[in-house]
């Protein structure tokens, strides 16, 4: 069979199921292990498809994000554990920016530190720090309704106004090539400029979010510390050779 007729067959079969496994396909093609695998590093070098341990999948979309409702459902127990180990960074008297998403929103129940300040773009944010008589600052600027998160130049421009000790920031890809990205450009230059804004940056990400690439790009690796339950084996050693990692 040749190189195309093969590598036709696995993205029909990728299409078909979402995901499959190097045994798989070494049956369905008849082929062996290292042409399988020889198949799929060409594929995804056509971008054509993700490899993951065991076997590949298809890519996402990467300008697609899902909204904030369908997230909050979504890996509960890691953004738990990330929430806690991100709020038990927090000092006395910091002035922190907060992230719109749902793992930073899962960080306000766990902050102790007393007189601590956030500025924060997410709507939701805003009523579960005021509920906890924590002082807040909203920013201005236009209401993006799928992930309640404020952007655009108004925002941006209300951003100048601070400085942060530290930030906390939420990210759909953590990658050892491309670093963090996001799926929405204008959520990306937000999370950028309160990255430049502070002191010191975290990235909040569970182990869904390594070896992911989305559209755009927040900054690499090593400028920030990354808050996850877990670091998947197959990536830990190119991720912990650029990054800080705080693992739950």
């Amino acid at each position: 069979m040749l190189t195309e007729e093969r590598c036709g067959l696995i993205i029909q079969r990728l299409q078909e199921k979402g995901v499959v496994k190097i045994q798989e396909l070494m049956d369905l093609l008849e082929a062996s292990e290292s042409t399988v695998r020889r198949d799929l590093i060409d594929l995804e070098s056509r971008n054509l498809l993700k490899r993951v341990h065991g076997g590949a999948c298809l890519l996402p979309h990467k300008s697609q994000e899902p909204g904030m409702d369908e997230k909050t459902f979504k890996n509960i127990q890691p953004k738990n554990i990330i929430a806690r180990l991100a709020a038990s960074e927090l000092l006395d008297g910091e002035c922190i920016y907060l992230d719109a998403g749902t793992t930073t929103l899962a960080m306000i129940p766990h902050i102790n530190a007393k007189g601590v300040t956030v500025v924060t773009n997410g709507l939701s944010h805003v009523e579960a720090l005021v509920s906890k008589r924590i002082p807040s600052y909203l920013l201005g600027g236009m209401m993006k309704s799928h992930t309640k998160a404020v952007i655009g130049s108004i925002a941006l421009q209300n951003m100048d106004n601070f400085r942060f000790d530290k930030c906390f920031l939420g990210t759909n890809g953590v990658d050892a090539e491309w670093g963090y990205t996001t799926p929405d450009p204008e959520e990306a230059l937000i999370k950028r400029r309160a990255h430049q804004l502070s002191g010191k940056t975290y990235v909040l990400a569970d182990s869904s979010k390594f070896g992911e690439v989305a559209f755009a790009k927040l900054f690499d690796l090593y400028e920030a510390t990354v808050i996850t339950d877990a670091v998947p084996e197959w990536l830990r050693q190119s991720i912990a050779s650029k990054t800080k990692i705080i693992e739950g």
